[in-house]
């Protein structure tokens, strides 16, 4: 569990679809990845050459903020769109 002021937050299972439509955004790309390496388990990236676009899948397990802020600083680069999808929490047994 992470603290997020004083509150706990489970870590959960995330896919990132990413979308790259500027290839001069490749680089920015790749340094806001580097920066969560820590909660990457893998990711694939293909390109469309015919449609100019890179698609790139993430894995990841982290926190939900991590993964939101992850999602935004992609988001926030020209050219690219970047979108995130949670496993669904585990239910907690009650003994």
């Amino acid at each position: 569990m992470s603290e997020n002021n004083g509150v706990s937050e489970e870590k959960r299972v995330a896919l990132l679809g990413i979308m790259v439509s500027d290839k001069d955004a490749a680089a920015a790309v790749n340094r806001v990845l580097h920066d969560f390496e820590s909660h990457i388990v893998g990711r694939m990236g293909l390109p469309l050459r015919e449609q100019n676009i890179n698609a790139i899948s993430v894995v990841l397990v982290a926190t939900s903020n991590t993964v939101n802020a992850l999602t935004g600083k992609l988001g926030a680069l020209s050219g690219v769109a970047a979108k995130a999808l949670f496993a669904q929490p585990k239910p907690v047994n009650k003994q």
